[in-house]
């Protein structure tokens, strides 16, 4: 079996402008944990991953609280916080990217991809055909693999 005959090939794909806040709902809506970066000809420029957008997140300045009497005291000033949400979920997505994604041809053997996704432990991987995306496989779809 090879990379064509499991990949996914109607994908779910960003531009580099998306904001942030859009992909994190596009990710929570398509239920899936990453998504592929294209331009208007579908060329991969990148990838953007939950990992991708929890590590970026990490930069926010949470405030710290304390409850009292059902009550929330803030320690620090909440406008910073939300502040700093505002500018984070306003971001492009070519600001939290991986701009160089692993990829796979559509005639790749599919073990070799499963070693692939294994030694570089990534859940997903885009098939390209000249640059151009042509398809995904997620660790799901090796799966499935498995099971027929």
């Amino acid at each position: 079996m090879i990379a064509r005959d499991i990949m996914t090939t109607n994908v779910v794909t960003i531009k580099l402008t998306d904001r942030v806040e859009d992909v994190a709902k596009l990710l929570v809506e398509h239920k899936i944990s990453g998504v592929p970066v294209v331009d208007d000809d579908m060329k991969l420029l990148g990838i953007v991953s939950e990992n991708d957008l929890i590590i970026k997140s990490r930069d926010l300045d949470l405030p710290f609280y304390v409850t009292l009497f059902d009550s929330i005291i803030f320690l620090e000033n909440p406008n910073k916080f939300k502040d700093n949400l505002r500018k984070f979920t306003g971001i492009e997505v070519r600001d939290v990217m991986t701009p160089r994604a692993i990829t796979v041809r559509e005639d790749a053997d599919i073990k070799e991809v499963a070693n692939l996704m294994t030694k570089k432990n990534i859940n997903r991987v885009p098939v390209v055909r000249d640059d151009k995306l042509v398809g995904i496989i997620s660790r799901h779809d090796l799966l499935k693999t498995l099971v027929k």
